[in-house]
């Protein structure tokens, strides 16, 4: 198991469409592994591989932010959107490849998701509320599509413009 690194944008990585995985392999159970373990230590909800520098349809998120709940740790490879409610959410959105960024983005509530688990079956599923919310980011990532491509132009070029210099301190550093 090992903690990868985050991409930050802008980095041309993040702005690709994903290829399908193409089967489900021991080494994709590892980089799903990693990349539950780099989630939770960063800390956050949901990262899609493209994030980690991987251009593969693959994501992961667990939104139990409860610590009396048990964890719910979800892989989803090759997912894709099979319903969405006509009823919207607006949520404050963050990316942990923006960090310290967030905006309001408004999405529906509520979607059903067909994927491929690690398990090698298929899943069908509903996501409500911050669940639905998470898994349209991630699965946003695998488009090459940021939260910050759903704001106006001023704000997107204003966050951009702080990735940038945040990177260009970190080179320093």
């Amino acid at each position: 198991m090992t903690l990868r690194s985050i991409l930050i944008h802008p980095d041309p990585r993040l702005k690709k469409v994903c290829e399908p995985v193409s089967a489900v392999t021991p080494e994709i159970g590892a980089l799903a592994e990693d990349m539950l373990q780099t989630m939770y230590d960063a800390p956050g909800i949901g990262l899609a591989a493209p994030q980690v520098g991987v251009l593969q349809r693959l994501f992961v998120m667990d939104c139990v932010k409860d610590d009396d709940v048990a964890a719910r740790p979800m892989v989803l490879i090759n997912p894709e959107i099979t319903w969405t409610s006509e009823e919207t959410n607006t949520y404050e959105e963050g990316c942990l490849s923006i960090p310290d960024q967030y905006a309001e983005v408004t999405r529906p509530k509520t979607v059903r998701m067909a994927w491929l688990g690690l398990d090698g079956k298929s899943h069908e599923d509903e996501f409500d509320a911050l669940w639905a919310t998470c898994a349209q980011h991630e699965l946003d990532h695998l488009n090459g599509t940021l939260f910050i491509d759903h704001l106006g132009r001023m704000k997107r070029q204003m966050i951009t413009r702080r990735m940038e210099k945040l990177k260009r301190e970190r080179a320093r550093a």
